[in-house]
């Protein structure tokens, strides 16, 4: 049976301070859970799972996973239809990276919508991306739903947190290209093998001020009235292009 103190403190891990002191983050569902525990990068903390999953998942279970009822997994639950299992684990770890120029990375500039974050990682995990550069103002890597919505890219992806002006001043030896509204057909753009290609906010773009350190524009080309592509969308379809 569930004590209290392990319902508030999977509770408190919906919030990114109490993430950040723990060094941990929350999964749920079966898919993503196990996506998680074939990955060497990341280690379990805890299981809490409902019988079904525990029965599907012996050889985990023995290791350590609790078992709970339904009732008790929709108390643990961060989600409004809890499934099967939920796991604490502890944030990956990932090599440092000496070099940008040689490998294609992707730059977000204030992506704040939690599920557009975690799809867009999940697309850069898709094309072989293995670098996400954040602005300080993105939404949590680690927050419930951009998990959720990674799909386990987020045991694969590293993703850092950083001034974005200052990271491109540091590394201007760097090809970036930023997506706009105006620039180059991306159908005309020859593959791409290193370099950052930068996204920016759902409805603001990209910073001026981070524009002007880009060397190029690229444009979706536009057919339809559409105001603008949401950015994971638009994401996904410039990788598409310029992936090599």
């Amino acid at each position: 049976m569930l004590v209290k103190s392990q319902v508030k403190y999977i509770q408190s891990l919906s919030q990114k301070k109490s993430r950040d002191e723990e060094g941990v983050f929350i999964a749920e569902g079966p898919k993503i859970i196990n996506e998680l525990l074939s990955t060497p990068n990341v280690a379990v903390q805890q299981l809490y799972a409902v019988q079904e999953w525990m029965a599907q998942h012996s050889g985990i279970a023995a290791g350590g996973a609790i078992e709970v009822s339904e009732q008790e997994l929709e108390r643990l639950s961060l989600q409004q239809t809890p499934n099967q299992v939920i796991g604490v684990f502890k944030k990956p770890v990932f090599a440092k990276i000496t070099s940008y120029r040689e490998r294609l990375s992707l730059m977000l500039d204030t992506i704040q919508d939690p599920g557009n974050l975690g799809t867009i990682i999940r697309c850069a995990d898709w094309f072989g991306i293995d670098t996400v550069i954040c602005s300080r103002e993105c939404a949590d890597v680690f927050n419930p739903k951009v998990v959720q919505s990674t799909m386990g890219s987020i045991s694969r992806v590293q993703v850092m947190y950083e001034d974005l002006v200052a990271f491109m001043q540091q590394h201007a030896d760097v090809p970036a290209w930023a997506a706009t509204l105006h620039g180059a057909n991306l159908h005309e753009l020859p593959p791409v093998e290193g370099g950052i290609l930068v996204i920016g906010n759902e409805s603001k773009g990209i910073h001026e001020e981070l524009l002007r350190l880009c060397r190029h524009r690229i444009t979706i080309p536009r057919k339809g009235q559409a105001e603008s592509l949401n950015a994971a969308v638009a994401t996904g379809i410039i990788l598409s292009h310029i992936v090599k």
